[in-house]
C-alpha cells in the first residue's frame, strides 16, 4: 500500500478528500508459462478514492507493444513474453497515469488518482502524441462526449464555447450550414480564414461544394463527419503547436482522432438513440392589417401628398389612406401570417451503434450511423448516413498496419433562406406586407411584393443535394531500431457533390416556363506523408527528433448544365428543355512538404522545441514556391524545483513561451500567380479565346508570426487548476485581391498588398468542487479577447450589402461603415445624424466605422455533476460587445414609405408622433425614412449574449439490473438546446449572419433563428 501524505491546508476548505494509490496483493503467484520465464500479468484497476473499478483503462508494458484494456470489473491479465521485472503503465482518461515496476508474480490492484485538469492525458499534437504536463505549445483538448448531443449537423457547430481563443458562430439555424471559425482572430482579408482539419491525419476540404444558391448561405463539408465516430478532438492554436503544419497553421489546426479498438479487448457494443424536437423560440413581431395602414396613412400625410388626385391612385388597395380625422379603416380588413405558415416544430432523430474490440495481434472500430434533422424552416432538411471501419494489425513484434475508413452520405432538403427574393422563402414570409392577401380577386394564389407565394413555394419546391465522402488512410508503422521509428501512410479525401434544382412555372425564378439546373462537383485530394522518429532518455535527459515529408494533390472538377422552356411541370429533367446549356471547370494544386522536429528536456524541469517546415506550392510564382516556416517553444516545470516541492498546495506550475512563423495559401485560385486565358469566347461564329488573369509571378505566401506566454497553475492536488495564454499575431504578405482600371481589360489580380494583426488572451479555469464516493461537481471557465486590426491597406475595401462593411488601414476587419444617427428630436421627429465633416449636410462624406462583429470577450461555463446513478450537466457560451446590423429592421423599419413592397415591423408603433415624445425611431415622412439607404447606425445593434447552449440530464441503471440482462451499461438522458438565450438584440439570434462569406458577417437578413429544442434517448452497451 502506497501512503499518500495528507495535505495540511488548501483544499480541506473545498470539502475534498485525500487521495490514495495502491498497490495490493489479492491472488497466488502465476507459474512460469514457458522455459524462457514468460509470466502472466494480473490485475484490477480502480479509482484510488471510490475504489469503483475502471473498465477500458489500458495497460501497456513499455519497451514492447504488449498492451490490453481492463473489462467490466477492470479486471486484466496477458501473457508478457519477459522476465521479471516488468515495466508498465496503467492509464485512463481524466486520471493521472501510473508507471511502475513489478518484481513479483502476484496479482495486484491499482488505484487510480483522478486529474482534475487531465495534465496526464495523452494529447494529439503535430504527427504525434505527447502527455498534457509536458505540453509547450498551445492546445485544448475537447471531449466530444460532452458536446455530441448539441443538434447541430457538423462537430464544430457543436464547439462553440468549449475552447478558449476560438470564436465559433452558427450563422444560421439550418442543420448541416457553414459555421464560422476564428481561432484567434482573422489574419486575411481575401485568404481563408479558416482552421484546418486534419482526421485520422488526413488533410479534409473544409470549403463547400456549393454552387447553386441558397441566399448567400453555403453547406459545410464537415458535416460529413459523425460526431458519434470522434474519439478525440485537438485545438492547436501557437505557432510552436502548429508549426509542423507550416503553410496551414496560420489560421489554427484541428486534429480530429477517430475511435479505435484496443488489443485483448473482448467485443464491445454500443447503441445510442434519440428523438427529439425543436423550434424557433421566438418570431419576428409585425404589424397587423389595420396598423401597417395607419403607419402607411401617417407617412402620407406627413409627406403633403394628402390630395384627391393621389388618393384616387389607391383606389384598389385594400385600404384607402385618409386625413387625419377622418373615418377609418374598415373591420373587416384580414392580417395574413406567412411566417406560421414557414416555420414548423421540427423532428430530429439520430441512431449510432458500434462494435468495438480485438485480439492479441488485431483491433478494430467499426460503426454506422444516421442522423435526421429537420429545419425549423420548411421544407428545409438534413439527414446523414455514415459507416466506419478502423483497422490495426500486428504484423509481428514491430511491424503494425492499419486502416481508417469513413463513408458518408449525406442529403440536403434545400431552400434559400438567405437574400434574394426570387425563391427566398423566408424573405417571402417575413417581408410580404401582412395585409396583403396570398389570392387574388379570382381566388388565385399569387406573389405579392415582388416575393413569391409562400404557399406555392412551400408545394412545390425542389431543391436538392447529395455528398457522397470518403476520407480513409492506411499506414505502416516499423520499429527499424530501437527507439527509432519509421511511419509511412496513405491517404485520401473524396467528395461527390450532386445538386439540382427545378423552378416551375408557378414561382418567380421558373417564369414563364420552368427553369432547371444541376451541378456535379467533385474533389479528391491524395496524400503521402512519411516520418521517422527518434526518442532516447537516459538520466536527467529526454531527446526527441522527427523528421518527414508531405506530398499532396488536390483536384476539383465541376460539370454543370441548365435548361429552360418546358412543354409543363412534369417534365423536370434538362433533357425535356427547349434550350441547354452546359459548361466544365477544372483546377489543381500540388504542394511538397519538408519538415522536421527536435525536443530536449532535462531533469523534467527544462524543455525545448525546434520546428522547421518547408512547403512548396503550385499557386505562387515560379521564384516564390517555397516557404519556410519555423518556431521554437520553450517551457519552464517550475514545480519540480525543489524549492516548491515542499509547498503542497502547488502541485503544477509551468511557464511556457513560443515563437514562430506559419503560413497561408488557402482561398486564392489554384493558378493565381499565373496569367490564364479563357475558351468559350466565340468571334464570328467560330471558336474563340479571351484574356482572363493577369500575371503576378512576385506572388508569395501569406506568413503569419506569433508570439506566445503562458502559465499553467494547478493547486491542491490539481484540483483547481488555470491556464493562461497572452498570444500576438502579426500577418504579413496578406493575399489580396487587388482592383484594375476596367481600361486594362481585368478586373483584379492577387497581390500581397495587407498586413493584419491579433493580439490577445485566453484564460481558462477547472475545479473539482465536490469529489466524493457519491457525488462529484466539477466547473471549467474559460473566457477570451481578441483585438483585431489592419496595419497596412493601400485603399479601403467595401463588403456586404449597401457596402455596409468597411475594410480600412487602422480599424479592424469587418468594421461597419454607417451614418452614427444621434438622436430624434423631440420637438421633430426627425432624426440627427452625426455631421463628421462640419458642413453641414449629410452626404456619404459623414458616414464612418462605427463597432464591429469582434466581441471584447467571448467564452463558455460548464458544470457537471453525478450523484450516484444521475448526472447533470450545464453549459453556457457566451460573448460581449460585438455589433450585428440587422437588415431586416433597416427593410421593414420604413414606417410606410414602402407600403405594399414591405412589411412594417412592430417596433415603428415606437416611432415620433407629437412633440415632446422621446424615442429612437423618427416619425415617418420622406426626410426621416430611408434616406441614407447605405445603412444608419439606428439598426446596428448590441450582439452580447449569454446562452443556455445545453443543460443534459442523465441517469445511468444500476448494474445489479443491467447485469442481469447481459447488458454492461444502460443510461437514460435528456438535452435541452438553446433553451434560453439573454440579449438585448431585437432580431431572433445575435450569431445571425445573411451570408456565408467572411467579408459579410454580422449582417441579419432573412436568416432563421438557431431553434430550441429538446431530445431524449437511450444508450446501451453490451
Amino acid at each position: 500500500m502506497i501512503k499518500e501524505k495528507a495535505l495540511a491546508s488548501g483544499w480541506r476548505t473545498f470539502h475534498s478528500f485525500f487521495l490514495t494509490s495502491a498497490l495490493l496483493c489479492f491472488g497466488a503467484a502465476a507459474q512460469a508459462q514457458d522455459a524462457q520465464n514468460n509470466i502472466t500479468i494480473r490485475g484490477k484497476v480502480v479509482d484510488a478514492l471510490t475504489r469503483q473499478p475502471l473498465a477500458g483503462a489500458t495497460v501497456h508494458i513499455k519497451g514492447t507493444t504488449h498492451e490490453v484494456v481492463t473489462d467490466n470489473k477492470g479486471e486484466f491479465n496477458f501473457l508478457t513474453g519477459q522476465r521479471l521485472p516488468v515495466t508498465y503503465s496503467i492509464s485512463y482518461v481524466g486520471f493521472e497515469a501510473l508507471d511502475t515496476t513489478q518484481v513479483s508474480e502476484a496479482p495486484f490492484i491499482v488505484g487510480l488518482h483522478q486529474a482534475a485538469n487531465q495534465l496526464s492525458d495523452v494529447v494529439v499534437v503535430g504527427y504525434g502524441t505527447q502527455q498534457r504536463k509536458n505540453l509547450i505549445g498551445s492546445v485544448t483538448k475537447i471531449n466530444p462526449a460532452e458536446t455530441r448531443n448539441i443538434p447541430a449537423g457538423s462537430f464544430d457547430a457543436q464547439l462553440q464555447g468549449k475552447v478558449p481563443g476560438v470564436q465559433i458562430s452558427s450563422n444560421t439555424g439550418v442543420p448541416g450550414e457553414a459555421v464560422n471559425i476564428r481561432v484567434r482572430g482573422a489574419t486575411s482579408i481575401n485568404a481563408d480564414n479558416d482552421p484546418l482539419y486534419v482526421v485520422d491525419g488526413v488533410f479534409i476540404n473544409n470549403n463547400t461544394l456549393q454552387t447553386i444558391g441558397t441566399g448567400g448561405k453555403a453547406t459545410s463539408p464537415i458535416s460529413d463527419i459523425n460526431p458519434a465516430d470522434i474519439e478525440s478532438i485537438e485545438v492547436l492554436k501557437d505557432a510552436e503547436a502548429t508549426a509542423l503544419y507550416g503553410s496551414r497553421g496560420a489560421n489554427g489546426v484541428i486534429l480530429i482522432t477517430t475511435k479505435r479498438g484496443s488489443f485483448n479487448q473482448r467485443p464491445t457494443v454500443s447503441l445510442n438513440v434519440s428523438q427529439g424536437w425543436a423550434k424557433a423560440a421566438k418570431l419576428w413581431d409585425l404589424t397587423t392589417g389595420p396598423e401597417h395602414a395607419t403607419l402607411v396613412n401617417e407617412w402620407w400625410i406627413n409627406t403633403g401628398l394628402d390630395n384627391p388626385a393621389l388618393n384616387r391612385s389607391f383606389a384598389n388597395r385594400p385600404f384607402r389612406p385618409v386625413a387625419e380625422g377622418g373615418r377609418g379603416l374598415p373591420e373587416e380588413q384580414k392580417t395574413y401570417d406567412r411566417l406560421g405558415e414557414v416555420f414548423r416544430t421540427a423532428q430530429l432523430q439520430n441512431y449510432d451503434v458500434s462494435l468495438t474490440g480485438g485480439t492479441k495481434t488485431t483491433k478494430y472500430y467499426i460503426g454506422g450511423g444516421f442522423n435526421k434533422q429537420e429545419a425549423i424552416l420548411r421544407p428545409i432538411d438534413f439527414n446523414r448516413a455514415s459507416f466506419k471501419v478502423n483497422l490495426d494489425q500486428k504484423i509481428n513484434e514491430k511491424v503494425q498496419l492499419g486502416v481508417s475508413n469513413t463513408f458518408t452520405r449525406t442529403y440536403r432538403n434545400q431552400a434559400r433562406a438567405g437574400d434574394g427574393p426570387a425563391g427566398g422563402l423566408l424573405q417571402a414570409a417575413l417581408h410580404t406586407p401582412t395585409y396583403l392577401s396570398p389570392f387574388n380577386e379570382q381566388g388565385v394564389p399569387v406573389g405579392r411584393a415582388g416575393f413569391d407565394n409562400v404557399g406555392l413555394l412551400l408545394e412545390h419546391y425542389d431543391v436538392s443535394s447529395v455528398s457522397l465522402r470518403y476520407i480513409g488512410n492506411l499506414y505502416i508503422d516499423a520499429e527499424l531500431l530501437p527507439n527509432l521509428k519509421f511511419r509511412s501512410s496513405f491517404g485520401a479525401d473524396y467528395n461527390n457533390y450532386n445538386e439540382s434544382e427545378y423552378w416551375n412555372t408557378f414561382l418567380i425564378s421558373g417564369s414563364p416556363n420552368g427553369l432547371a439546373t444541376s451541378s456535379i462537383g467533385q474533389f479528391t485530394s491524395l496524400l503521402n506523408e512519411q516520418t521517422l522518429s527518434y526518442r532516447k532518455r537516459g538520466g536527467k535527459h529526454n531527446f526527441g527528433a522527427l523528421v518527414g515529408n508531405t506530398l499532396q494533390s488536390d483536384v476539383y472538377t465541376r460539370t454543370a448544365a441548365e435548361g429552360r422552356g418546358f412543354a409543363n411541370n412534369s417534365f423536370k429533367l434538362i433533357s425535356s428543355a427547349a434550350t441547354t446549356t452546359a459548361s466544365q471547370s477544372w483546377t489543381k494544386s500540388n504542394l511538397v512538404s519538408f519538415f522536421s522536429k527536435v525536443g530536449y528536456g532535462y531533469a523534467g524541469k527544462y524543455l525545448v522545441d525546434f520546428s522547421v517546415r518547408a512547403d512548396a506550392s503550385s499557386r505562387f510564382g515560379k521564384d516564390n514556391k517555397w516557404g519556410y516556416f519555423p518556431a521554437v517553444g520553450l517551457a519552464w516545470k517550475v514545480d519540480q524545483e525543489d524549492f516548491l516541492k515542499n509547498l503542497e498546495q502547488v502541485s503544477t506550475l509551468k511557464l511556457r513561451a513560443s515563437y514562430g512563423t506559419t503560413g497561408n495559401q488557402n482561398g486564392i485560385g489554384d493558378f493565381a500567380a499565373l496569367g490564364l486565358w479563357s475558351g468559350g469566347t466565340p468571334y464570328q461564329g467560330s471558336a474563340g479565346t479571351a484574356p482572363q488573369q493577369l500575371s503576378n509571378q512576385d506572388l508569395r505566401w501569406e506568413k503569419t508570426t506569433q508570439a506566445n506566454v503562458g502559465i499553467d497553475l494547478g493547486l491542491f492536488r490539481d484540483r483547481l487548476n488555470v491556464e493562461f495564454n497572452a498570444y500576438h499575431k502579426y500577418t504579413r504578405d496578406g493575399l489580396l485581391l487587388v482592383s484594375q482600371p476596367a481600361s486594362s481589360g481585368y478586373s483584379s489580380y492577387w497581390s500581397n498588398a495587407a498586413e493584419i494583426s491579433n493580439r490577445g488572451f485566453e484564460l481558462v479555469i477547472n475545479s473539482t468542487n465536490v469529489r466524493n464516493q457519491n457525488f462529484t461537481w466539477n466547473t471549467s471557465f474559460n473566457i477570451a479577447q481578441n483585438k483585431n486590426r489592419i496595419e497596412k491597406l493601400n485603399a479601403p475595401l467595401k463588403y456586404g450589402s449597401r457596402d455596409l462593411i468597411l475594410q480600412q488601414q487602422g480599424y479592424p476587419l469587418y468594421s461597419f461603415w454607417v451614418y452614427r444617427q444621434l438622436y430624434v428630436d423631440p420637438q421633430t421627429g426627425n432624426a440627427v445624424y452625426e455631421d463628421v465633416n462640419k458642413d453641414g449636410t449629410i452626404t456619404t462624406d459623414d458616414r464612418q466605422i462605427y463597432g464591429s462583429i469582434w466581441p471584447k470577450f467571448f467564452g463558455g461555463l460548464t458544470n457537471n455533476i453525478t450523484y450516484r446513478g444521475f448526472d447533470a450537466g450545464v453549459f453556457l457560451s457566451f460573448q460581449y460587445g460585438n455589433k450585428i446590423y440587422n437588415h431586416n429592421r433597416f427593410f421593414g423599419d420604413g414606417g410606410g414609405a414602402r407600403d405594399a413592397a414591405r412589411v412594417i415591423l412592430a417596433s415603428n408603433l415606437d416611432r415620433w408622433q407629437k412633440p415632446g415624445d422621446i424615442t429612437d425611431v423618427p416619425r415617418p415622412d420622406g426626410v426621416n425614412v430611408n434616406n441614407y439607404r447605405d445603412g444608419g447606425s439606428r439598426w446596428l445593434e448590441d450582439g452580447s449574449f449569454l446562452r443556455l447552449r445545453s443543460l443534459t440530464l442523465g441517469y445511468t441503471l444500476p448494474k445489479t439490473l443491467t447485469q442481469k440482462a447481459g447488458l454492461q451499461t444502460v443510461r437514460f438522458y435528456a438535452v435541452g438546446s438553446n433553451l434560453f438565450t439573454w440579449t438585448k438584440y431585437t432580431g431572433l439570434d445575435p450569431e445571425s449572419s445573411a451570408g456565408s462569406g467572411q467579408n459579410e458577417q454580422g449582417i441579419d437578413l432573412g436568416t432563421p433563428p438557431q431553434p430550441r429544442g429538446i431530445q431524449v434517448g437511450v444508450n446501451l452497451t453490451l
